[in-house]
């Protein structure tokens, strides 16, 4: 690498995992070369940490995501699993038989409109069949995104996740479920039983192990792994079986889970809702056991049976019943709080991440965002913390419930996309200070003091960033009263789209997972299961489902007691 932290290996595996990859790489893709002036950022964030270089048999430099996903039958649409940006015309011709064929052909999804117009001033397939970039900064990325006019609505054409990536993918990173359907009544894969049994099957293992053995090959220091799993469906225990195998085969690594689940559920689907809670609580138990910690991600109000409203935030609009929108948050959220092990300067590795978060047994940790921070034109930063006031500030995005009067035991805190004007008071000389963070001297020393005002008894570490979090088109519109770069304005914009925003993003360790934790083994424990006994003819048994009580419970008496009282 050519410095900062080391590589970085994401797994992505379900369909809404799709959808929050699909976010998350377009917003690494939005951020290459896009830097607009030497005082925004001289790389504060290491691409090589996620991205790999190649060429293609024609000798053209790629540089794409290291990525593994996987997903089921049906679910790509206009995608060829072998991506395509190593598409050949010539090799496609190459046939060694020379007998009498046959053609089977699929049928073939049109590509999402809206994405080919936004991928028309970026790149064209020329007439010889070949993919050509029209200008790509510093060999990575495509040329910048002109300012443009507030996007049309992609909502309305996004069936899945594939609709809306404009980031190419390597040739082995899509892999394929073809013995579950991604669409209609049968064939689903429903259940963590069924999840597991995927990687027993030795096709798929030994495809996934080919593919992690290409990528971990080539990387000069792997510092670990990132999963994107469904928590909700059978992809539990597809993520279970994959974080073991990673902890078999490379032992010390970092492997941190993301588990996803999306924003709304319906009282009307009632095994929908038994299998999600299911799949919930068998996932975290097993992936708590081969993680070096995993965080929910939701925006719903609670894992368990009874439905939560979903989160607010004050700048946002979003439907909570769009998967496009809820992974878009998502993705924001995560790629702010996964900032200090892809850090260009100072990383904090994986393991150090994970060690300071999950001492004393509490590998489940919780997530919380301000997005986007609220900043008004011509404020400091000290202004807007206080105007924060005492409560927490950060929207919680694990469905664990609201974080007030919870005890926090550690947090990994990171303000990204603040001007280094910003950054201090800029009352005049003599004026009286309005909070003890006026008084700092430093954009880090504020933060900090901050934190500790908030919590005095908590181990924090914070990193401040002016780094944004990028948010062109495709990302949706769920923006109300923000200027281009996401600033709090007192109107409507002025019809230009936003195109960076201000966040403020959190990991914690947090007593309100006694709670969550504790109500998942006791919901469960009500369950009647001979009414579902599909879910444990799907490869679950009776005794696992006792040992799982047990796990929840153990877990969750680990997060009873320390640390100091959030306000």
């Amino acid at each position: 690498m050519a410095g900062g932290a080391g590589e970085v290996l994401t797994l992505q595996l379900g369909h809404f995992a799709g959808f929050v990859g699909a976010h998350w790489w377009n917003q690494q893709d939005a951020a290459l070369g896009r830097g607009t002036s030497a005082k925004e950022s001289l790389g504060e964030l290491c691409p090589d940490v996620l991205y790999r270089t190649g060429q293609t048999l024609h000798g053209q430099e790629t540089y794409t995501p290291r990525l593994i996903l996987m997903d089921l039958k049906g679910s790509l649409n206009s995608l060829k699993e072998e991506g395509g940006l190593y598409w050949d015309k010539q090799l496609d011709a190459a046939v060694a038989w020379h007998g009498k064929l046959t053609t089977h052909k699929e049928e073939v999804y049109p590509q999402n409109p809206h994405l080919q117009d936004l991928l028309s001033a970026e790149g064209v397939r020329s007439s010889d069949g070949f993919w050509r970039v029209k200008s790509i900064p510093n060999g990575k990325g495509p040329p910048p995104v002109t300012t443009a006019a507030i996007p049309k609505p992609l909502e309305s054409s996004v069936r899945v996740w594939s609709d809306f990536l404009r980031v190419h993918l390597h040739p082995r990173s899509i892999c394929m479920i073809q013995k579950y359907n991604h669409d209609g009544e049968t064939g689903r894969l429903e259940a963590f039983g069924q999840g597991e049994s995927v990687l027993k099957e030795p096709r798929y293992l030994e495809e996934l192990e080919d593919r992690l053995h290409f990528y971990v090959e080539e990387c000069d220091y792997l510092q670990g792994f990132q999963i994107l799993c469904d928590l909700h469906d059978g992809f539990s225990g597809v993520g279970a079986k994959a974080a073991e195998l990673l902890q078999d085969e490379y032992s010390g690594r970092g492997i941190i889970t993301w588990g996803l689940i999306p924003g709304s559920c319906s009282l009307g689907e009632p095994q929908k809702n038994i299998y999600r809670l299911l799949n919930t609580a068998f996932g975290l138990v097993h992936l708590t056991a081969y993680s070096s910690f995993v965080c929910p991600l939701s925006l719903g109000g609670s894992l368990g049976l009874r439905p939560q409203p979903p989160v607010n935030f004050p700048h946002l609009h979003y439907d909570a019943t769009l998967p496009f929108h809820c992974s878009a948050i998502l993705a924001t959220a995560l790629d702010t709080v996964t900032v200090p092990y892809r850090l260009r300067s100072s990383p904090v590795s994986m393991v150090h991440l994970a060690n300071m978060l999950t001492f004393s047994g509490k590998k489940v940790v919780t997530a919380g965002a301000v997005i986007p921070f609220p900043l008004v034109p011509g404020q400091s930063l000290p202004d807007a913390l206080v105007q924060l006031g005492g409560a927490t500030p950060w929207t919680p995005l694990s469905a664990c419930g609201n974080p007030s009067g919870t005890r926090c035991f550690a947090q990994s805190v990171v303000l990204r996309g603040i001007d280094r004007a910003c950054h201090t008071s800029q009352l005049t000389p003599g004026t009286p200070l309005p909070s003890p963070l006026h008084a700092c001297t430093t954009g880090e020393e504020v933060l900090a003091q901050y934190l500790h005002q908030q919590q005095p008894r908590v181990t924090s570490s914070s990193h401040l960033l002016l780094t944004p979090c990028r948010v062109a088109p495709p990302y949706p519109y769920l923006f109300s009263s923000l200027s281009q770069q996401g600033m709090v304005l007192d109107g409507p914009p002025r019809g230009t789209a936003v195109h960076s925003i201000p966040v403020f993003g959190a990991l914690c360790s947090s007593s309100s997972l006694h709670q969550t934790l504790g109500g998942l083994a006791t919901e469960l424990t009500k369950l009647d299961l001979r009414r579902w006994a599909s879910f444990l003819d799907a490869g679950v048994e009776q005794d696992e489902m006792e040992e799982l009580l047990q796990e929840l419970h153990s877990l969750a008496q680990c997060y009873q007691d320390g640390g100091g009282l959030m306000d």
